[in-house]
Formats: structure tokens, sequence, C-alpha cells
């Protein structure tokens, strides 16, 4: 049996681009302490994602390379991967990504968001164009974020055709007014979200692990499905802290994935 111990950084929505960075590293060392290879972050928690009506400062290209660099080297300082949610500014505008970090420090790529709601596509108009999987050890795994994971499920079937016996899936989701505050994961009376994310594990043979922040009637929160589509464990609705599970790796076969005949990613 092949065990590898996860963590995913269920945290408050950071109140500015430099508490973004303070919360990620201190939670880069608590992962670590808690013996996780890897810790995964929710959509764009750094320098925090631009949620319609709210007020963020203008993209930074200077912050944002000095945050990535402090996150890598606090990532090698503690000997452990980092997903970290975060945005990057290209010539045609802002684009949602990933950014993998290796145990050493190193970058290992970005996964950019290839399907974007169309709520964020004025803020965010750049769609990513390629996939990827990395290594971290043992694990080979993927990155869906968000929309992307909840809607299209050949993104989290191209990873898994492809060796990851997980996949990751950074989201960032807030309660909207009038909305039904969940207390169990995937209540029948919350959205379709979270049993999106139980589907996607059994349809694929696959864990899927999905991150969010931490708020107050979080319609949605952070979970580990196991691959026979089962919810592993789930972090407490609107609390922060981590979410640490050591997965079986010999139990995510891909079998469904790989019999799919048609795969047009």
């Amino acid at each position: 049996m092949t065990t590898v111990r996860i963590a995913l950084a269920n945290l408050r929505t950071p109140s500015s681009p430099e508490e973004s960075v303070q919360l990620a590293v201190a939670a880069i060392g608590d992962a670590a302490a808690a013996g996780a290879r890897i810790v995964c972050f929710p959509e764009c928690f750094v320098p925090g994602y631009r949620w319609p009506g709210t007020t963020r400062p203008a993209p930074d290209a200077v912050f944002l390379e000095l945050a990535w660099r402090v996150i890598a080297n606090a990532a090698a300082q503690h000997g452990i991967a980092v997903i970290l949610g975060t945005e990057r500014i290209t010539p045609s505008g802002l684009q949602i990504t990933a950014l993998v970090i290796n145990a050493d420090g190193t970058i290992a790529g970005w996964q950019d968001k290839g399907q974007l709601d169309p709520g964020e596509e004025s803020t965010y108009p750049v769609f990513g164009t390629t996939r990827h999987v990395f290594t971290a050890g043992p694990l080979t795994f993927g990155v869906v974020i968000c929309h992307e994971g909840w809607r299209y499920p050949e993104t989290v079937r191209w990873a898994v055709r492809r060796g990851a016996q997980v996949v990751f899936h950074p989201h960032y989701g807030i309660a909207e007014p009038g909305s039904y505050r969940p207390t169990s994961f995937a209540d029948p009376a919350n959205t379709f979200h979270e049993k999106a994310i139980l589907c996607r594990a059994a349809e694929n043979g696959c864990y899927v692990a999905s991150v969010n922040c931490a708020s107050e009637g979080s319609p949605t929160t952070s979970a580990i499905a196991g691959p026979d589509g089962t919810l592993i464990c789930h972090h407490p609705y609107g609390q922060e802290g981590l979410l640490v599970a050591d997965l079986d790796l010999d139990q995510a076969t891909g079998l469904l994935a790989s019999r799919c005949r048609t795969s047009p990613l």
C-alpha cells in the first residue's frame, strides 16, 4: 500500500494581498508539521479572488512575483509541495491559474483555468489552453479549478487518463443573500456543487480533493472524495483550518477513466 498524506488549506478569505501571503506561509508550515507531502490552497488565494461587487487592489506583477518567491521559499524550508491558487497578468488580461511548487522550492509548472464561469469573464478574460499532470514523490496529480471541475467532467478525466491518482480542485465560493446554509456535506437542500465532486471521483476512479475558503454560510467546504465516490472527510463549514488525510494511492486505479471511449481533451 502506497499512502500519501495531503492537506487542504481551508483558510479565511484574506483581507489584503499581503495577508494572503502571510496566511499561505503559515499554512505551509502547519501542513508540513502535520506530515503532509503536499498542501493545496483555494482559487486565487494570492492575492485574493476578485469576487463580483468587491474591491481589491489592481493586479500587480511585482507583488505577485515577490509573493510566489516567498511562498516557494516556505515550501523549500518545510520540504512540502504546494498548489497555490493565484492569478497571472498576461498581454490579453488577467488569468486564473494555479502555481505548482516542488518540495525543494522549484517551480513545477502552472495549471491555467481553461473553463470560465460566464460571470467571471469580465474580470478574468483569459482562458487556459493546455492541461498538465504533476508529481510529488509517489503521487501523480492534476489540478482543475472551480467551475471547470464541477461542470466539465472531461477536465478531471484528462488528468486521470494520464496517471493522476488525485485531482485537486481549488475553488472559491461564498454565501449569496438568502441562500441555503449547509451544515453537512452534499446536503440535498444545497447546490449541486458538492455532489459533483463525488461524481468526478466515482466516474474516474480517482481521489478528488476540493478546497474552498472558510466563510460564514459558505455553500461548499473543503472535502476529499474517494475513488468509489464516497466522502472520505470534509472540513466544518465556516471554520478555518487544515483538512488533512492519508490517501491509499493503490485504490486510485483510474479504471473507469481509462475505459472512456471518447475523451475530447
